[in-house]
C-alpha cells in the first residue's frame, strides 16, 4: 500500500473498528536539533516519527470497558492489527470507572485533511550564526560553552466514531546553554523556550552567563538555614508546575493532598497567599499557545480517554491568592461536585499590575542581604499532604549585599512546599516567558515572575556543582 497521510490513517482505523466506540489519535512528529561542547558544534540532526493510538470502548451489562494500544511507525497494513488489539484489550478489561459517552457535536478542524506541519534544520538559520559568534566571544574570554537546542512540531489528528475530526499543530522549541570557566571551577546556566527560534537572543543569553561567571570569581561559604532568597522565573516555574500537577480535584476531595479540607471536601475558596498572585492556563495565551481540546492517549489521574475532544478553556487555578479551581475530568467532576476543569498545556503566574512590577535586577538592587538562585534540579516530593518538596540548587547561588551581587556561595539542598511558599512571597516581579529547567523535557510553555521569599529553607549544604 502507498504511504498515507495521518488523517487517512485515522479514517482507516475508524472504518475497521467493530467496537461500540472508537477513538483514534495520529501524532506526526518532526524534530531538528543542535548540540555543542567546548565552543564547538558537535552534532545536528533531524528526525521524523509517527504514532497511532487506538482506543476501543465496549459496552457491557456492568458498564463500558476501554482498551488502549499505541504503536510507533505504523504502516497502513498494520492498522487493522492495531485496531483488533485495542478491541481485545477492551473485551479483556473490566468496566472502566471513568466511562462516559464519547464527546460529540464539535465543529471539525478545517485543516483536518491537510498534511502535517514540519520543522527542519532551517529553523536554526538565524540562531546558528549567532551561536557561532557566541563561541568566538567565549573563547576570547576564557569561557567554554556547552548546550543544545531542539525544535519539535507535532501534528495531532483526533477522530472518533462519534464524529469528531480535530487537529492541532504544536511547535515546541528550547535552548539550554551552560557556560564554564576554563578551569571548570565555575558554571552558569541559562535557558529559553520558543515556538520558532525567531525570538531567541543568543547574545543576551551569553552576556548573562558571562556576568554570572564574573560573580563567581569570589567564593563565599554559607551554612544551611533560612535566607531571604530571590528566585528567577525558571526556578519559580519548576515549583509552580509541581503545584499545578498536584491540584487534582478527586485526590483533594478524598483527603489525599495539600488541597484537601480537614474534615472533608476541598480547599477551594481558601486564601493560599498574601500577594494577589494568579496562576492560570489558557490555550490561547500569546507566545504559549497550546492544544485547545483534550488529547488523552491514556487514562490517569484526572485525565480520561473518554474525554478526548472536550474543549480546554482558560482557567485560573489560583486567583489573586485564593484557590479557585482544581483539575477534573467529567468522571471526577461528577464524583466531587466540582466544575469540569481539564488542565491545559501552559502555565502562567502573574500579578494584576504588570506595568509597575519590578524586574529581577530591580529586586536585586533593593536587597539588603540575601541569596539569588539560578535554577533548581532533582526536585522530588516528600509529603503530598503538605506538598513538601526537596531538591538541589545548581549552576550558581549568589550572595547579594546592599543591592549588589558580591560572590558565589555553595550549593544547598532545599525543603519547601510551593503552596506554603505562596503565602510567604513578599514581592513578585514582572512575568516573562521562561524555561523550567527541571521539567523542560515534559513542559516548556511557562511564564513566571521572579519572586522574593523572606525565609527560603536551605536545609543542608550540598556538594553538588
Amino acid at each position: 500500500m502507498t504511504a498515507m497521510q495521518p488523517h487517512e490513517l485515522v479514517e482507516l482505523a475508524l472504518g475497521l473498528a467493530r467496537a461500540d466506540g472508537c477513538v483514534v489519535i495520529a501524532d506526526e512528529e518532526s524534530t531538528a536539533n543542535l548540540r555543542w561542547a567546548g565552543n564547538s558544534l558537535t552534532t545536528n540532526g533531524v528526525t521524523r516519527g509517527r504514532r497511532l493510538t487506538v482506543i476501543a470502548t465496549v459496552a457491557g451489562a456492568d458498564g463500558t470497558a476501554s482498551g488502549v494500544v499505541s504503536r510507533e511507525a505504523v504502516t497502513p497494513d498494520e492498522v487493522e492489527g492495531l485496531v483488533r488489539a485495542a478491541e481485545e484489550a477492551a473485551h479483556a478489561a473490566g468496566p472502566a470507572e471513568d466511562a462516559q459517552p464519547l464527546v460529540a457535536d464539535r465543529p471539525s478542524s478545517p485543516d483536518f485533511t491537510q498534511p502535517p506541519a514540519e520543522t527542519s534544520i532551517a529553523v536554526f538559520d538565524a540562531f546558528g550564526p549567532a551561536l557561532g559568534e557566541a563561541f568566538a566571544r567565549a573563547a576570547a574570554q576564557g569561557e567554554l560553552l556547552y548546550g543544545f537546542a531542539r525544535h519539535e512540531v507535532v501534528s495531532s489528528y483526533l477522530g472518533t466514531s462519534s464524529g469528531l475530526r480535530l487537529r492541532h499543530d504544536q511547535p515546541t522549541g528550547m535552548v539550554e546553554i551552560n557556560a564554564k570557566t576554563a578551569d571548570l571551577s565555575g558554571s552558569a546556566w541559562a535557558g529559553a523556550a520558543t515556538r520558532d527560534f525567531s525570538d531567541v537572543d543568543v547574545t543576551a543569553l551569553h552576556t548573562e552567563l558571562t556576568k554570572r561567571l564574573g560573580w563567581g570569581t569570589r567564593k563565599v561559604d554559607l551554612p544551611a538555614g533560612r535566607y531571604e532568597t530571590l528566585l528567577p522565573p525558571s526556578a519559580v516555574a519548576d515549583l509552580m508546575l509541581c503545584l499545578a500537577w498536584s491540584a487534582v480535584g478527586r485526590d483533594a476531595h478524598e483527603g489525599r493532598t495539600v488541597f484537601s479540607k480537614p474534615g472533608g471536601g476541598t480547599r477551594i475558596g481558601d486564601e493560599l497567599g498574601g500577594l494577589p498572585l494568579t496562576l492560570r492556563t489558557d490555550p490561547a495565551e500569546p507566545g504559549l499557545e497550546s492544544v485547545p481540546f483534550v488529547l488523552a492517549h491514556s487514562t490517569g489521574g484526572d485525565v480520561s480517554v473518554f474525554d478526548n475532544g472536550l474543549p480546554i478553556n482558560a482557567t485560573a487555578w489560583v486567583r489573586e491568592g485564593v484557590l479557585a479551581n482544581l483539575v477534573t475530568s467529567r468522571h471526577s467532576a461528577g464524583l466531587t461536585g466540582l466544575p469540569l476543569r481539564p488542565f491545559g498545556d501552559n502555565l502562567v503566574l502573574e500579578t494584576a499590575d504588570q506595568d509597575t512590577a519590578p524586574t529581577l535586577d530591580e529586586m536585586i538592587a533593593r536587597t539588603e542581604r540575601g541569596l539569588l538562585l539560578t535554577c533548581l534540579w532533582y526536585i522530588r516530593e516528600v509529603d503530598p499532604a503538605t506538598m513538601l518538596l526537596t531538591g538541589l540548587t545548581r549552576d550558581g547561588v549568589y550572595l547579594v549585599e546592599n543591592g549588589e551581587v558580591v560572590g558565589a556561595v555553595n550549593n544547598f539542598r532545599f525543603n519547601e512546599s510551593p503552596v506554603d511558599l505562596l503565602g510567604r512571597i513578599t514581592e513578585a516581579g514582572r512575568t516573562e516567558r521562561c524555561l523550567p529547567r527541571e521539567w523542560s523535557d515534559y513542559f516548556t510553555r511557562t511564564a513566571m515572575p521572579p519572586v522574593r521569599v523572606a525565609d527560603f529553607n536551605m536545609s543542608s549544604v550540598s556538594q553538588a556543582s
